[in-house]
């Protein structure tokens, strides 16, 4: 039996009541014990059970039956000794079937049959540079798509705004080598779907950053390390998504994640203010400040109790409103508190002062390190998609010149830390920072874009080749402003989701679009309805509709009206944002839709 991941909740033949959870074991990264399927996803008469709902409000979902009918994690041994043999038609014989693949970071892609996506988890968003070269090598053996993509070639994988990487065209029997070459460098994609802890998210320079007041990054692990591969926490409503963050910037967008822990202060503490109900989608809603203080060895344990609370009292019978938003909106910010801390096995305090002074944007650009004479480089990746043998030479680089370590962000780009100053001139010169540059354009450098219909079976527009050529159109038309102009000076967000999920985090952006149906005067098309004006930080805050379902064809258009009428009525350090509420969203849809023809 190949080994993905080591359970480090309950052992084996241990009860798992939902007190009983308390976090354990060494927070795994780089250089760590690789992850060890053994008796962790493997079901028998001694496996914990799932945390217990305490709360019902009818018939439960189809999703929450298939959960409880077979645990999910049962299916990683149906792949290894079944499916990766009998072929896709035996895992279509069995109920429930499809979904449990989430658990293991598989997806089945639009084209259906043999064809699957599978996602990478990387706590904090770093990975060691064998793991990043592992990765850029199984894409290169296992991810040939059937045709080569005219933009970006093919054997690629996506960067994603959780900071995980997910690659695609794999075959169900391809799928146990690729567990296992993971495994071998401490790599695992359990739980990297499904309705679990997904991905921690971290400020990507994590230990590094001149401006953090502690490194998050083991703490980020810590996380991790509890929920990954833990029988009794993997039955939530939906999805959960935490992020912790240790910078003083929040680069790591806390305020749309189910649990933020952001630093702050306590007398001569330091450790993090928690935030929760953070999220997009079709009910957007800003993470409350629960007014909560942990530290930073405790961190594992209060999410431990944010999941459980979450697990008791959360939505199993709509599954619209399952996401744990609709909880804390529910209950507010002080009775989600109250049930909390009556879960959590812990001392918080009250009162601290956070210490988020500004929200960053990337970290693309030369920058200097909170260690003299050192620098970190952010190369712009657009819409994060690259092959993996650029993946392979990232890592090289990443040795060659750096601390051996590649870092992802949210924003779908990487950074490659610990370069000394004397040879940050040569890093510049290699080819592969030619593609990505840290000097990007305004636009190149701030566009992001979800798999779209693609590989996705939700998306109702192609994102990722429409998106980077209208982001390297945009950066043309304005090239000619002086590089002290704000168009010039500051990356102008542009974030492009295929349908209204959010993957792409549209509501954030400067210019968000949302995919949808244009409906012409002969024919219907792919088109996007327009949101401006979103940002987080101290101006938090989602962008507007202003404008729905516009032709492709005509977004360079529109989105220059707008950029251009920013660059000429700003005032003084105006940002974006700023200028872009103090405008009614009808003057901002008659710039979207620009003069009658």
């Amino acid at each position: 039996m190949t080994n993905l991941v080591n359970y480090e909740g309950t052992p084996a033949g241990g009860t798992a009541t939902m007190s009983e959870q308390a976090p354990s074991g060494p927070a795994r990264g780089p250089g760590a014990t690789p992850f060890d399927l053994a008796s962790a996803l493997v079901t028998g008469e001694a496996a914990p059970p799932f945390l217990t709902p305490t709360r019902t409000r009818g018939v439960l979902n189809d999703h929450e039956r298939h959960k409880l009918a077979r645990h999910p994690f049962e299916v990683a041994e149906a792949v290894l000794e079944r499916y990766s043999r009998d072929g896709v038609e035996a895992l279509l014989e069995v109920p429930g079937e499809v979904e449990r693949l989430k658990w293991v970071g598989v997806y089945p892609q639009r084209q259906g049959g043999d064809a699957f996506m599978l996602r990478v988890k990387v706590p904090g968003g770093v990975l060691d540079a064998a793991q990043a070269r592992e990765i850029g090598l199984v894409a290169e053996a296992f991810c040939e798509g059937p045709t080569t993509h005219p933009l970006f070639g093919n054997h690629f994988c996506d960067l994603t705004t959780r900071q995980a990487i997910q690659l695609h065209w794999l075959t169900m029997a391809s799928i146990p080598e690729v567990w296992r070459r993971f495994a071998a460098v401490g790599l695992t994609s359990v739980q990297a779907c499904g309705d679990c802890a997904r991905n921690v998210t971290s400020c990507q320079v994590s230990g590094v950053d001149r401006h953090e007041v502690l490194d998050a990054l083991p703490v980020a692990r810590a996380i991790s390390a509890f929920f990954t591969g833990n029988r009794a926490y993997a039955n939530l409503p939906r999805k959960f998504k935490l992020s912790v963050t240790g910078c003083t910037e929040d680069c790591a967008r806390g305020e749309i994640n189910d649990v933020a822990l952001r630093p702050a202060r306590l007398g001569d503490v330091v450790g993090f203010e928690v935030l929760a109900g953070g999220g997009l989608s079709d009910g957007e809603r800003l993470a409350s400040d629960l007014d909560l203080f942990i530290a930073p060895g405790d961190a594992a344990e209060l999410c431990r109790a944010v999941a459980q609370l979450y697990a008791e009292l959360g939505n199993r019978e709509h599954r619209g409103l399952a996401r744990m938003r609709y909880l804390v909106q529910e209950l507010g910010p002080d009775g989600f508190r109250a049930e909390l801390t009556a879960r959590l096995h812990a001392a918080a305090g009250s009162g601290a002062t956070p210490l988020t002074t500004t929200y960053r944007r990337d970290h693309v650009g030369v920058h200097a390190q909170r260690d003299p004479g050192r620098v970190y480089v952010g190369a712009a990746v657009p819409v994060g998609r690259l092959t993996g043998a650029q993946l392979v030479e990232a890592a090289r680089l990443a040795a060659t010149y750096g601390d051996g370590t590649v870092r992802l962000g949210v924003d779908q780009n990487f950074v490659l830390s610990g370069v000394d100053e004397d040879r940050v001139g040569d890093l510049l010169d290699e080819p592969l920072l030619q593609t990505f540059s840290p000097d990007a354009g305004p636009f190149t450098r701030g566009v992001a874009a979800c798999t779209g219909n693609e590989f996705c079976r939700y998306a109702v527009t192609e994102t990722k080749q429409q998106a980077v050529e209208l982001a390297r159109r945009l950066d043309a038309a304005i090239a000619g402003l002086p590089e002290d102009t704000r168009l010039r000076a500051a990356p102008l967000r542009l974030h492009v989701s295929g349908c209204s999920a959010s993957c792409a985090q549209p509501q954030i952006a400067d210019v968000g679009l949302r995919g949808t149906v244009h409906k012409g005067e002969t024919a219907l098309s792919e088109g996007y309805d327009v949101g401006i004006g979103g940002a987080l930080g101290p101006e938090a805050g989602f962008g507007r509709w202003v404008e729905g379902a516009v032709a492709v064809d005509e977004l360079e258009g529109a989105i220059l009206r707008v950029a251009s009428t920013f660059e000429r009525t700003a005032a003084g350090g105006e940002s974006f944002a700023r200028w872009a509420r103090r405008h009614d969203t009808a003057v901002l849809g008659d710039l979207v839709r620009g003069p009658a023809s």
